[in-house]
């Protein structure tokens, strides 16, 4: 026995010097070349600006998502200042659920009117049509039909329209196409769709028997066991029907710090915390949590300094570059893209903790320990995943079905996106991938390597199946 644990601690100390040497010279190999690539080509590539963090260096500024956060935080910051300080201004006074529900909708609205202007008739409108068929359908057998007909017609309409025309209702009212904001409102309203079926299953489900095991769940959350309730108690924890009214609906839909780009919460967890704020995270925490949003910020500013990988990807000098160096490029890019939307998220979610709210944190892992596509969609957008298995998955069958349930899930998540037949091919390309590895990751479970030699065998080739992957995730489109 004791022969057999000595065997296993020598092989996995040489696996351990392997993976450190080897992780240094991949590293090494992937900045040298990547400085290298920035330096004789930065002439030829566009979207690059004067940089601010290292002098004569260019900074790489040629993704507009990446471009219009960076070029509008002091503007969020000044709205996420004054947001926060009235709203919990008002919260000193112990207002109740109402109380607090009118007071972050107003502060909202005003945010949505500067965002869309007079195309927040629209946002309201829909939304009002879904709460009534919510308030009539609810509790009847074909409530899932009537609700899903209802949101995915207008996801599709307010696409399709791009956004309408107050013209289409009468020459009169033309005018206020002059009023329509900042911001496009129907690209923001696919996350209000998430909300509103959010808001109409679990008033459905309220009086009915939850499938949560509640005290096994008990047992094993360390968040529960201190007294508090993590976020999937708050989720999964069926309120009074008292708070399912119009105010709190419509606060829900519009709440300022999540509005544009989530975290996606449930409204139960929503509801829950307008009452009794937060306690999972202390000011502590919350300020950690902001502390390591600044790092993250520099740490960006560093890379688009010193790395144009996505200015290399907008331009067609890649298909002249050697499989090594897309493959680089490749690599920047995914990395890139992880900690742009790292960036985004974590902002609205850490306005939203200083008001009280506590959304699920997407991206809870850097991409590059997510070694397959299940954990890579559990680890990306995670809380649109909490809500896909909440309001899709389990519904159609859970774990039982799931070969099937991927593909209506996975052409959801196309369609919600934006209305391409390239992202339903994508989806469906994700899906076919998607099933060999489930059958795979079965399979592995079942092994049982006969020696320490077979075990790192095992994990040396589950990491090559995970580096497979990620180099899928760079090449998909």
């Amino acid at each position: 026995m004791a022969t057999s644990v000595n065997k296993i601690g020598h092989w996995k100390r040489k696996e351990l010097w392997f993976l450190v040497i080897y992780a240094i010279l991949f590293y090494v190999i992937i900045i040298n070349r990547s400085l290298q690539l920035s330096r004789d080509y930065y002439k030829q590539l566009h979207g690059l600006r004067p940089g601010w963090l290292i002098a004569h260096y260019l900074n790489d500024v040629s993704d507009a998502q990446w471009r219009n956060l960076r070029g509008n935080i002091p503007v969020l910051t000044l709205v996420f200042a004054i947001f926060t300080l009235l709203a919990n201004f008002m919260r000193a006074f112990n207002l109740r659920v109402k109380g607090m529900s009118i007071v972050w909708l107003l502060f909202s609205l005003a945010y949505l009117s500067y965002l869309h202007g007079a195309c927040i008739v629209f946002i309201l409108s829909i939304a009002t049509g879904n709460f009534l068929l919510v308030k009539i359908f609810a509790q009847k057998e074909y409530f899932p039909l009537v609700v899903w007909s209802y949101n995915i017609l207008f996801l599709l309409c307010n696409r399709i329209y791009e956004g309408y025309s107050f013209s289409i209702f009468g020459q009169q009212w033309a005018f206020l196409d002059n009023y329509r904001g900042s911001f496009r409102w129907h690209i923001c309203f696919n996350f209000v769709v998430l909300r509103m079926i959010s808001f109409g299953f679990d008033f459905h489900w309220s009086n009915q028997n939850s499938h949560f095991d509640q005290e096994k769940h008990y047992q094993h959350c360390h968040i529960c066991k201190s007294g508090k309730s993590c976020y999937q108690v708050l989720q999964e924890r069926s309120l009074h029907n008292d708070n399912f009214g119009y105010i709190t609906y419509l606060c829900y839909l519009v709440y300022a710090p999540l509005y544009i780009a989530g975290p996606i919460l449930n409204f139960n967890a929503f509801a829950s915390q307008i009452d009794v704020p937060q306690n999972t995270n202390s000011v502590r925490n919350v300020t950690l949590n902001g502390f390591r949003w600044v790092l993250s910020l520099l740490l960006m500013e560093l890379m688009t300094h010193l790395f144009y990988y996505n200015a290399f990807a907008n331009s067609d000098l890649w298909k002249h570059l050697s499989p090594m160096d897309v493959f680089i490029i490749g690599y920047g890019v995914l990395n890139f893209m992880w900690l742009k939307f790292l960036l985004i998220w974590r902002f609205f979610r850490f306005w939203s903790l200083i008001n009280g709210i506590e959304a699920p944190e997407n991206m809870p892992k850097c991409i590059n320990n997510c070694h397959n596509l299940e954990g890579f969609w559990k680890n990306w957008h995670a809380s649109f995943n909490k809500w896909l298995v909440r309001y899709i998955y389990i519904p159609l069958g859970g774990s039982k079905k799931k070969l099937l349930n991927v593909w209506v899930v996975f052409t959801f998540v196309a369609i919600w996106h934006d209305l391409e037949w390239k992202l339903l091919s994508w989806a469906w390309l994700t899906c076919l991938f998607f099933i060999p590895e489930l059958v795979l990751k079965s399979a592995a479970k079942a092994f049982q390597a006969q020696s320490s030699f077979g075990e790192c065998i095992f994990r040396e080739l589950s990491a090559v199946a995970g580096a497979v992957t990620i180099t899928c995730l760079m090449v998909c489109p």
